[in-house]
């Protein structure tokens, strides 16, 4: 039997093994890593009541955000909540913190709630457990008083499905909300909008019911910021721009994971095509490859790409903010809030953070032209920017419908006069991080189980005499050029070499970001695929997967493949070699319809009239339990093609079309008709 002393040292050497084998599961990634701030200090406390004390915090602004948006209003939100109104406020991500406790929250505290939906009325990966934990164990909260802002677009079936029923369940449970529930629409443009008026009867409740007072809007620093002139960018220990602190230090193995929206896998890029037979379009296949890694994905997913800006940008912003004298110097920064991280490694150089951590080519809001505007370089600037700022419709035709980005917009309203008195720690904290940019996944997980491929159109579009370009489809096919040594001319450029090198020889930082787009179980099930453009890509890993599934199984039964696809003409019919081989290999089990918008000038031709044609047959493969799976763009395409399906079903089945409309809607909710649209 053991004593008291034995078994001491037996936990500790348990405990000890336990964090050596499963360290790199248990440790979060560095915590300056991430886009955007994060929500508590380094005691990494889950408790929210605890941290709010430790803080001396008396409001709470939590985020649900896939893509970075929904994060960076809350940032914003949080700071002017203290500047105008003098609230301590915790800003914070929905996955750091249990909530068993939320109902003894002190009911003097304001709880803001800034949460997107994503894909089909899902919460966001950071608010799953948060939603998981309001659906199964939350209890009455009366003392909650809280409000939601909700991110959505409408031309997605479920628009604002998240914060819409955050709302409802809050209620539901006794709480409070002191200002009224506001969502913004990403599908007509409006978000920016839609905030500001949220914010404004925010505030209006602060001042008429909460009796708070409002003061003159005076901007606080977050960050305490330090130039090093005794460091070059060359000395040890200074971020040249990587992804976070592990890249920068080097002291970990880097291709052992959890990978995610923290810390990326630097992939070696093995194989890249072009795929258009097109002078003025381009689409790139891109070939990843993971074998150094344990980095994994399923059939379906989608991969994240983190991208960085183009030289062309990184110049005018440099020279907007007249920074020239500043590219190479060294600084870091020193958080002023327990609460609150620096979004990135430091030190680290003016230029890395421009070129890899800010959202430069983003679009400029009204909001961001009125805080920028007390910098302007004269006063006849700063009247122009508050008259802007100040004026939707004015704004609107001026800026906006313009595709002006910050850089852009400042150096038009003071005639080129450089904005020299911006701080730099006000440009880190106006502007969004750069987020990384998804992709379906064109590869299946079983015949590439260490390869990723990806379909990316090239965007690069002259509007109003403003170029508008991708920033990582462009990157991408710089890539492209480069790797197979063209001599093509590209409408901008990047350092391909990254960081100190880390991206030479075609390298890019990517994680994998799982999906609920994934075939059926059972590989007799029909599937009805309609992928036009770079939809395809998922449909492309789904037929591989079927391919796969015949090759290695013996007497697999396989559910007819029907796929719907559509391009503008044989010039950007992507992947037009392959079809035929998938098709042999199916056999009478794969069938393809491509619908040619703009073969024919005097008839377009989508896919929308390809499926009508097969309305029979369509009708019995559902009947016999078919699953549809549609990819591509939400606002119209998706749209038209869930219609036609439930105009099929009415026709066939002699059924009403709002009967026909609610079959269709029940199969989404069976996961019957998944849609990835964008």
């Amino acid at each position: 039997m053991l004593d008291t002393l034995d078994l001491a040292v037996v936990i500790a050497l348990a405990l000890a093994a336990a964090y050596y084998f499963g360290k790199d599961y248990f440790i979060k990634s560095d915590e300056a890593s991430s886009a955007g701030f994060v929500a508590h200090g380094a005691e990494q406390s889950r408790d929210l009541i605890a941290t709010l004390k430790k803080n001396n915090k008396n409001a709470v602004v939590f985020f649900g955000s896939q893509t970075g948006t929904a994060e960076d209003y809350a940032t914003k939100l949080s700071k002017e909540l203290h500047s105008k109104f003098g609230l301590r406020v915790l800003n914070a991500d929905l996955a750091d913190f249990d909530y068993d406790n939320l109902l003894d929250l002190d009911p003097d505290y304001l709880v803001f709630f800034v949460v997107a939906t994503y894909g089909e009325g899902e919460p966001t990966d950071n608010a799953v457990e948060f939603f998981n934990w309001l659906d199964n164990d939350a209890d009455q909260m009366a003392n909650l008083k809280y409000t939601v802002f909700s991110l959505g677009n409408s031309t997605y079936e479920f628009f604002n499905a998240v914060g819409i029923k955050l709302n409802e369940k809050l209620e539901s449970l006794g709480a409070e909300s002191f200002a009224p529930y506001g969502q913004g629409d990403d599908g007509v443009g409006t978000m920016d909008e839609d905030f500001l008026a949220w914010k404004e009867q925010c505030f209006d409740s602060l001042k008429n019911n909460l009796n708070f007072e409002e003061k003159e809007l005076v901007y606080e620093p977050s960050f305490e910021l330090e130039e090093l002139s005794s460091k070059s960018a060359l000395d040890e220990g200074v971020s040249n721009g990587e992804p976070n602190k592990k890249y920068v230090e080097g002291t970990t193995d880097l291709s052992r994971g959890p990978f995610d929206h923290t810390h990326p896998y630097l992939a070696p890029i093995s194989y890249t095509k072009e795929l258009f037979k097109s002078s003025d379009r381009s689409c790139v296949h891109v070939e990843f490859d993971t074998s150094a890694s344990n980095l994994k994905y399923t059939t379906g997913d989608h991969l994240a790409v983190w991208p960085s800006n183009p030289d062309e940008k990184v110049d005018a912003f440099i020279k907007c903010f007249a920074l020239e004298a500043k590219r190479n110097a060294v600084f870091k920064l020193k958080s002023l809030d327990s609460t609150v991280h620096v979004p990135f490694p430091t030190p680290i150089t003016y230029e890395a953070v421009i070129r890899h951590h800010m959202e430069i080519s983003g679009p400029i809001s009204r909001q961001a032209l009125m805080s920028i505007a007390s910098f302007a370089p004269n006063p006849e600037v700063k009247t122009k920017c508050v008259e802007l700022g100040s004026d939707r419709a004015k704004f609107a035709q001026e800026i906006h419908s313009k595709f002006y980005n910050l850089a852009d917009a400042l150096l038009k309203i003071s005639a080129g006069v450089p904005w020299s008195n911006v701080p730099f720690v006000f440009l880190i904290e106006l502007i969004a991080s750069l987020q990384p940019r998804y992709y379906s996944i064109s590869s299946s997980a079983s015949t590439e189980k260490s390869k990723i491929h990806i379909t990316a159109v090239v965007e690069a579009e002259e509007k109003d005499g403003v170029l508008v370009t991708g920033v990582a489809t462009n990157l991408l096919k710089n890539v492209e050029v480069a790797q197979n040594g063209k001599n093509d001319s590209l409408v901008c450029n990047y350092d391909l070499n990254g960081p100190s090198n880390k991206f030479s020889k075609f390298k890019l930082p990517v994680h994998v970001r799982r999906s609920t787009f994934k075939l059926p179980s059972n590989p007799s099930t029909p599937i009805i695929l309609v992928g036009p453009g770079t939809g395809v890509a998922p449909m492309r890993g789904f037929i591989r997967e079927r391919v796969n599934l015949l090759k290695k199984g013996e007497g697999v039964r396989l559910g007819k493949t029907l796929l719907f696809y559509g391009c503008r003409n044989n010039a950007d019919y992507l992947y037009q070699d392959e079809w035929p081989v998938y098709s042999e290999a199916l056999g009478e089990t794969f069938e393809m319809e491509v619908a040619l918008s703009r073969e024919d000038p005097n008839k377009k031709v989508y896919v929308q009239d390809k499926i009508k044609a097969r309305a029979k047959e369509i009708d019995s493969l559902i009947q016999d339990g078919a699953f549809i799976y549609v990819c591509g763009d939400a606002s119209r395409m998706a749209r038209d093609v869930q219609s036609t399906f439930a105009k099929i079903l009415s026709e066939q089945r002699d059924i009403s079309i709002e009967k026909a409309t609610e079959l269709v809607k029940s199969m989404k909710v069976q996961n019957r008709y998944q849609e990835d649209v964008w």
